[in-house]
């Protein structure tokens, strides 16, 4: 993770969770002149309305106005992490266990950057995933983005 954004989830993840939500995880995206900061909030028992995104939304806006740890302009969205909820933590991988998930590696690995298969946990840093009856270990700060894939029953 970042300096960047293990310094944005230090100011943001207290108040979140003052607010009686989970704290699921940011992306910060610097595009040009006008930056991207979304942040995931859930609730396992209620789950996420719009309601709940701008409560948390108002409060983390000024908490941000006061620290000011992005100097450029930006974006900021609050989001629920959605049935294709990125994955941003080794607990979240290993809480996930047992499902499809979608990754991109920042450099390949084996010849590839994107992976999809069955997520079998965590083994100390590395991420086990099952593809097409081949267990990879890919190492935990490899991993540039993954993603639950949403079954529809």
């Amino acid at each position: 993770m970042s300096a960047k954004l293990q310094q944005l989830e230090t100011i943001l993840r207290p108040v979140i969770e003052g607010l009686g939500y989970e704290y699921w995880g940011l992306e910060f995206r610097a595009q040009g002149h006008l930056s991207l900061l979304r942040v995931y909030i859930d609730d396992a028992d209620n789950g996420i309305s719009v309601d709940d995104c701008a409560k948390v939304s108002r409060q983390i806006s000024g908490v941000l106005d006061v620290e000011d740890p992005v100097q450029s302009e930006y974006t900021l969205e609050v989001s629920s992490p959605g049935m294709d909820r990125p994955l941003f933590r080794l607990e979240q991988y290993q809480e996930f266990a047992g499902h499809q998930v979608q990754l991109r590696l920042r450099m390949a690995f084996e010849g590839r950057r994107k992976f999809q298969g069955l997520l079998k946990g965590v083994e100390e840093d590395d991420v086990v995933l099952v593809v097409d009856d081949h267990e990879y270990l890919l190492p935990f700060d490899s991993i540039d983005r993954a993603n639950i894939v949403p079954v529809f029953e």
